[in-house]
């Protein structure tokens, strides 16, 4: 059962870019039927928000300072279960996306997205729908078919993408340099490269790791 859209959906906007709230709150602001009861930088502030003000809808980038987008999403949902969350990122990696629907999101969409489109998926995801646009569906169904690294794997590659090599890394998690070579060639053939710079590349564009 869907859920009963309210007169008007108050929405908050996390996004530690002053002009790109600005721009949601201008976006937001037209619109007869909703209206914008909060603005945060960061996902510490939007949680404040959230405890104080319970919005209907939350409109959220990936990249915050201080606590993640996906961190702050979780936070979110276990201080409101039935909170209506929309990520609005510049990352468009496959990853990224499963990623931000399983912490919690109802839906994804990226920062080049129509402002009709936006307002659109905004008012679905109130009423309790879960908007999918097909190349979001299209992202999500070529990473289904894809092997999923490890969470070590990860952390591994990540390190990778740092410059160490494998004695480093070793160092760094504790275990020998002959397992971290078992591991990248693990990573190796899961992301079908044959080289570290190759796979810290593939593993950045899908969204796999992140370099601040």
């Amino acid at each position: 059962m869907g859920a009963v859209t309210p007169d008007r959906i108050r929405v908050l906007c996390v996004d530690d870019h002053p002009i790109v709230r600005e721009g949601l709150e201008l976006i937001v602001g037209r619109q007869p039927d909703m209206e914008l009861i909060g603005s945060a930088a960061s996902g510490e502030e939007a949680l404040d928000i959230v405890k104080a003000h319970r919005p209907d809808v939350t409109l959220i980038d990936l990249r915050l300072p201080g606590l993640t987008g996906l961190e702050t999403i979780r936070a979110m949902r276990q201080l409101d279960p039935q909170a209506r969350i929309v990520v609005l990122t510049m990352y468009q990696g496959d990853e990224d996306v499963y990623r931000a629907l399983q912490a919690g999101a109802a839906a994804c969409l990226f920062k080049d997205t129509l402002s009709t489109d936006l307002i659109r998926v905004v008012r679905d995801v109130c009423a309790g729908r879960s908007p999918r646009a097909p190349h979001i569906e299209a992202l999500l169904q070529e990473r289904a078919r894809r092997p999923a690294l490890t969470p070590r794997e990860i952390q591994i590659i990540a390190l990778v993408a740092e410059g160490m090599r494998d004695r480093e890394i070793a160092r760094v998690l504790s275990i020998s340099a002959e397992t971290i070579g078992v591991h990248m060639r693990n990573i190796f053939a899961k992301l079908d490269v044959n080289d570290r710079i190759s796979a810290v590349n593939l593993a950045m564009r899908r969204g796999v790791i992140h370099l601040d």
